[in-house]
């Protein structure tokens, strides 16, 4: 299977790398859930990018054992912002009140930082730093050596990558190397291909995760760590004139979509850390008093691992796909069976669907406008953050972000068309029918069943946000003609990698509705 796509150059995109998850479910009514230890919130929600090992070892947050009386920015082999390590040399140390602060709102508790999520819940955030306050410290693992210069990639080259090239898992070391946030210097900009320009939109304090833009050309963006939805106005097309608050209150909030999906849509539909409201939208503004109104009350067993839901509609508005990352990396703590006998539980949640903690995770759901029929649409995509359906043939795409920790080359994150029914691997196999090592032997079965994807992409490039290009009626500055339909995605950039591969905007061809 060939993947071919063609890069632009390094750019800072704050997003956060998320799995797809597709499915329609059957809502049910449950008691409240019992409130989570320290432990057990940390497995769930912060374990995805921080260690509690002896070897104080970098994902891609620090590790934190050992932290209460550590200094600010001061945990070995990883790369802090400029404000962590200024507040460390100024001497402030990890304690329960300055764990408490940063956690309830980092921008505030150190000024600058670039951790980009927060824990809102007083009782929660009480017993996550009881539980850091347990950690033991040990030997600071030494940080791998590795090149840390971007790969020498430029506007208009094509990159091939081929799954019969991939290799071995292990062949080598995994790598915590994340990069330093800093300003970005005065008139330094993204390059671009002959012909094309770029400017400066708008800025986001923020830290906005995904984007989309309205019919009357207002571009919302999401901001989770506040839980606001903004809105971006221009009057011009080429830089916002006004930034403001669209709708507050909301939990996470991350995926948006319009519906109905054409040119004059009633409603935003909104995907939270665990549920999908909409609210009340006409030319260009909430209705006003209007609340957000639940459309699908749960979404998940857990809020941990990936965070990021991302919504698209169907082409004819009677599907919404809602995609949901994994819990963990690869479900290494997953029970042995499921809960019901295997062909039961793959006939009610899909062909390779995982349970426990990663029940309804790794998928797309799907549902009716009104948030019924809930059904599963697709299995085994660890991470499908971008997500959309494809203007000229109504299939529905992925951007998907594979796992960590087999290597610097492996597995490739990659695009691909996402068939209902079908099952992507996660987390038994990668790229077809290659055996994830770590769990090796558990479910021979779905060997045969994993579908390839279309297009591969660098590995630990982290795809995030996609579209698809379609000229706008009225385009004063249309692109050429070749590009017509082709996709964009915008690459996060890696952390488990020795040598760096940047952020970027990257163009996957398509043809005839085919990347």
């Amino acid at each position: 299977m060939s993947a071919i796509f063609t890069p632009t150059p390094p750019r800072k995109l704050s997003m956060l790398r998320l799995t797809l998850l597709l499915a329609t479910l059957t809502l049910t009514q449950s008691a409240p859930a019992a409130p989570l230890s320290g432990d057990q919130y940390f497995k769930r929600s912060c374990a995805l990018c921080h260690s509690t090992d002896a070897a104080v070892s970098a994902g891609a947050g620090p590790g934190l054992a050992g932290i209460f009386g550590r200094a600010l920015g001061a945990a070995p082999g990883y790369n802090y912002s400029d404000a962590l390590r200024r507040a460390g040399a100024g001497g402030k140390r990890w304690d329960a009140a300055m764990l408490d602060a940063f956690l309830d709102d980092p921008a505030k508790a150190v000024p600058g930082t670039t951790m980009p999520l927060n824990v809102p819940a007083k009782a929660e955030r009480a017993a996550l730093v009881a539980y850091l306050g347990t950690l033991a410290a040990g030997t600071p693992a030494v940080a791998a050596a590795g090149a840390m210069q971007w790969v020498e990639d430029a506007p208009g080259k094509v990159h091939h990558l081929d799954a019969r090239d991939l290799p071995a898992p292990y062949a080598s070391a995994s790598a915590g190397n994340s990069p330093k946030v800093v300003p970005r210097p005065e008139g330094a900009m993204p390059r671009v291909p002959a012909g094309f320009k770029i400017s400066l939109f708008a800025t986001d304090a923020d830290k906005g995760r995904s984007m989309i833009r309205a019919p009357n050309g207002d571009v919302l963006i999401a901001a989770p760590g506040k839980g606001q939805i903004k809105l971006l106005r221009s009057s011009s097309g080429e830089r916002a004139e006004t930034v403001s608050v669209f709708a507050g209150g909301l939990d996470r909030p991350y995926g948006m979509a319009f519906y109905p999906s054409g040119g004059n849509p009633r409603y935003l539909y909104v995907a939270t850390l665990n549920q999908v409201v909409r609210l009340p939208y006409s030319r260009g503004a909430l209705t006003a008093g209007a609340a957000p109104q639940v459309v699908v009350p749960a979404l998940t067993v857990g809020s941990g691992g990936h965070t990021t839901r991302t919504l698209a509609f169907s082409a004819d508005d009677k599907l919404l796909f809602v995609s949901i990352g994994s819990a963990s990396n690869v479900a290494t703590g997953m029970p042995a069976a499921p809960p019901q006998p295997l062909a039961d539980w793959e006939r009610e949640h899909g062909v390779g669907a995982a349970w426990g903690d990663e029940l309804d995770r790794a998928a797309v759901l799907a549902f009716d406008p009104e948030g019924g029929h809930r059904h599963t649409y697709a299995t085994g995509l660890r991470n499908c953050v971008g997500m959309i359906v494809y203007p000229a043939t109504g299939e529905l795409m992925c951007s998907v972000n594979e796992r960590d920790a087999l290597g610097d080359q492996l597995p490739p994150d990659y695009v691909t068309r996402v068939a209902n029914g079908s099952f992507y691997g996660w987390p038994w196999y990668y790229i077809g029918a290659h055996e994830d090592p770590r769990l090796a032997g558990r479910r021979p079965d779905l060997k045969s069943k994993v579908r390839m994807p279309d297009v591969l992409l660098q590995a630990h490039s982290a795809p995030l946000g996609m579209t698809a290009y379609v000229r706008p009626e009225g385009a004063r500055h249309p692109f050429p003609q070749e590009y017509e339909g082709d996709l964009f995605v915008a690459l996060h950039g890696s952390w488990n990698r020795a040598t760096r591969t940047g952020s970027k905007v990257v163009r996957v061809m398509m043809k005839n509705g085919v990347p």
